[in-house]
């Protein structure tokens, strides 16, 4: 069982940044593929970034790519999104996901995710 704590959301006008972290807690982090996803009021949830293990590689939906960076530290158990020239368009719940194959993320097969965070509310103003 691996549990995730998000943190780092809040409000934050079109343009700006935030950084949301991620800590995780119970098996060992690094055997795990890291993600996050998000979720809009109406829609489905949706792919933002993967990062793989080692952290050697990144994946990244179209439509934050070139915006946000997905980073981790092993020692630290934590993953972070830094999300930077923020839109309204990517006003959301975040979520934090694990899974041990960086390639169920990267194959869009989501629902192979082992385990999900709680969330973390994002809201960017126009």
């Amino acid at each position: 069982q691996v549990h995730m704590v998000e943190s780092g959301g809040g409000l934050v006008q079109a343009g700006g940044s935030l950084r949301l972290s991620c800590a995780a807690s119970g098996r060992t982090f690094s055997r795990y593929a890291m993600g996050w996803f998000r979720q809009a009021p109406g829609k489905e949830r949706e792919f933002v970034a993967a990062i793989s293990r080692s952290g050697g590689d990144t994946y990244y939906a179209d439509s934050v790519k070139g915006r946000f960076t997905i980073s981790r530290d092993n020692a630290k158990d934590t993953v972070y999104l830094q999300m930077n020239s923020l839109k309204p368009e990517d006003t959301a719940v975040y979520y934090c996901a694990a899974d041990p194959d960086f390639r169920t993320y990267t194959s869009g097969a989501y629902y192979g995710v082992d385990y999900w965070g709680k969330g973390t509310l994002v809201t960017v103003s126009s």
